[in-house]
């Protein structure tokens, strides 16, 4: 009795390579270039890194400014400016761990933890933590400041803003007759 289905090529133990001439049912994995996993390069550029090292670069970046800020800056732009930065930060580590998160939900998620932070202050927990660590110090702060809620709305409002323009496709390029 001859075999029931598709004849298969030789060596073949079920890929979906028949000698019918059909291609074999279900669609295939491409990456954005068309061209399969990993675009030409196999394995060039890991997907998860493509989309989280902006995030990363943006979070040192974002340090490295506050840092910058709190050593070069006084008055309202040095005690404010920190304090958006802060925002900026948490929104960068937000993207970082969930990468397809929109811009908006992203800052509302830092402004919350700021806010909550902030709010902290007003019991007697962080000041005692920064009293013993500086790192407590720059992360949970000491004393409640209400201008302080503000400025991390401004942070939010901010990182907001940059991560949906970095996030805006360029749009595709007229086409032209002639």
């Amino acid at each position: 009795m001859p075999p029931v289905g598709p004849r298969r090529a030789a060596g073949d133990r079920g890929r979906g390579r028949e000698l019918t001439g059909v291609p074999p049912v279900g669609p295939r994995r491409r990456g954005r270039s068309g061209r399969g996993r990993g675009g030409r390069y196999r394995g060039a550029v890991p997907d998860a890194l493509r989309s989280r090292l902006p995030a990363a670069l943006a979070a040192v970046a974002t340090v490295a400014a506050g840092l910058t800020l709190r050593a070069l800056a006084d008055g309202p732009l040095g005690a404010y400016g920190g304090d958006a930065l802060y925002t900026v930060l948490i929104h960068t580590i937000i993207v970082f761990a969930l990468p397809r998160t929109a811009p908006l939900r992203a800052a509302a998620g830092a402004l919350a933890f700021s806010w909550a932070v902030e709010f902290a202050q007003l019991t007697p927990v962080p000041a005692a933590l920064s009293e013993a660590s500086t790192v407590a110090r720059l992360v949970l702060g000491s004393t409640f400041g209400a201008a302080d809620l503000a400025a991390y709305a401004a942070g939010a409002a901010l990182a907001a803003a940059v991560h949906a323009l970095l996030r805006r496709r360029p749009a595709p390029a007229p086409l032209t007759s002639g």
